[in-house]
């Protein structure tokens, strides 16, 4: 079991943004820029185009949904993407805030205090139900 299937089954914890029958996503516990999120089916697959074309339909239309809640949230004029899939063996799409393209680089990825992380996810959850 991968540990986004324990994050789904409530075993481990997370700052959950989103979730339906198909789809969860959270705050990437490695913050590239604050308010990135993961966005992964709920079936533990491993690549991206192993998934069942509907779920990944629902992955991809949420993502868009989560994407514009997150730009909101943050105020970056984007919101990049990015399908890595070395980190864990569970397809997942990683939405990151950007207002340049040196924003994408994983290496300034970095951890950030519960307050801090609790407050960007009430800031996405609000701006995702508002829209």
């Amino acid at each position: 079991m991968s540990v986004f299937t324990k994050i789904i089954k409530g075993e481990l914890p997370c700052f959950k943004i989103f979730e339906d029958e198909l789809t969860f996503a959270f705050l990437a516990l490695d913050q590239v820029t604050l308010g990135h999120t993961l966005v992964i089916p709920k079936r533990e697959i491993n690549h991206w185009f192993d998934v069942p074309e509907f779920d990944y339909i629902q992955m991809q239309k949420n993502s868009q949904k989560i994407g514009r809640a997150v730009q909101k949230a943050t105020g970056s004029p984007r919101v990049v993407t990015a399908v890595i899939g070395f980190e864990v063996p569970h397809c997942h799409l990683h939405l990151i805030p950007a207002w340049s393209i040196g924003d994408l680089n994983f290496g300034k990825a970095k951890r950030h205090p519960e307050g801090e992380m609790i407050r960007i996810q009430n800031e996405i959850v609000k701006a995702l139900t508002t829209s």
